[in-house]
């Protein structure tokens, strides 16, 4: 007679750390799974995840069961169809360079992005060490003066890495930028991981199949997502437009008209403390571009 021990089915809880198009990496209970996924379950990097685990099986493989509830998530969307790409992060680092050239919009947009997914927004100027050292002053104090946190650094040099890591301690973060700004040359200073940008990656014939990677470093979490290139708001109503612009919203409350348009409507406060200094004219602008990008779709 030949026994066969039984396969014992562990069910435990865990981290999708790196997402691929049919399969996922968990980290759960210090150790990594190559999971399959059950079904058409919605998964990104950074979601909590039931997996299935065989207690005789010594190559860590696993199966996603179940996703559990998301504290937060951060979504492309197109034609308003919104579709995920990050899960449960707390920060959004924006990155800002003078070469090439940030442009406030892009500031403005992901700041609204951010506070509409329930995400705090900090800012990153970097690239100091190419600029004179009062070259960022102006900008940094339009978003400090309405509670965004900012750094100055730079990420080939490392300089002031580590007060940003600081920073960055217990917190799950994400970094945006465009092209050229040092999203993977800082993602490398802070994780000790040698980050390929997409477009290096695809000069030198390297193949990548991880859509995203979360990356757990000294007590933080940085996701890396080349999802996040071509993300837009046209998910965001008017309301919602409006919340990322705080200081706005605020004075908006105090509009003698509750459909006022704060551009030539009588009776704007939103107009009158854009004229008191109260509203950066550079907010103002990039709150009606949006607006109005709303409205046309």
């Amino acid at each position: 007679i030949v026994y066969f021990e039984p396969k014992m089915i562990k069910v435990q809880t865990g981290q999708i750390v790196e997402f691929y198009s049919n399969s996922c990496s968990v980290v759960s209970q210090g150790k990594e799974f190559k999971c399959k996924i059950q079904g058409r379950i919605n998964l990104v990097v950074g979601d909590l995840v039931e997996i299935e685990t065989a207690s005789n099986n010594y190559s860590y493989e696993g199966i996603v069961t179940k996703r559990l509830d998301r504290a937060t998530a951060l979504y492309k969307s197109k034609d308003k169809a919104k579709k995920p790409i990050a899960a449960n992060i707390t920060h959004i680092g924006i990155l800002v360079t003078k070469n090439p050239k940030t442009n406030l919009e892009f500031i403005d947009k992901w700041i609204t992005i951010s506070i509409n997914a329930s995400i705090e927004p900090f800012i990153i100027f970097n690239k100091i060490d190419l600029l004179p050292n009062d070259e960022f002053i102006e900008i940094q104090k339009i978003y400090e003066d309405i509670g965004i946190k900012t750094f100055q650094i730079s990420a080939k040099l490392y300089t002031n890495i580590d007060k940003l890591k600081k920073y960055l301690l217990k917190k799950t973060a994400i970094f945006v930028g465009n092209s050229g700004s040092g999203k993977s040359t800082l993602t490398s200073a802070i994780t000790g991981k040698k980050i390929l940008s997409k477009a290096l990656s695809n000069n030198q014939g390297v193949h990548t199949t991880s859509l995203s990677t979360l990356y757990n470093i000294d007590e933080m979490q940085i996701i890396d997502s080349p999802g996040v290139r071509d993300i837009d708001i046209d998910h965001l109503n008017l309301k919602e437009i409006i919340r990322g612009f705080p200081e706005i919203l605020n004075h908006s409350l105090n509009c003698v008209f509750p459909n006022c348009s704060h551009q030539i409507d009588e009776g704007c406060a939103v107009q009158a403390a854009l004229k008191n200094g109260d509203i950066k004219e550079s907010r103002y602008n990039n709150f009606i571009f949006l607006s109005n990008q709303e409205k046309r779709r």
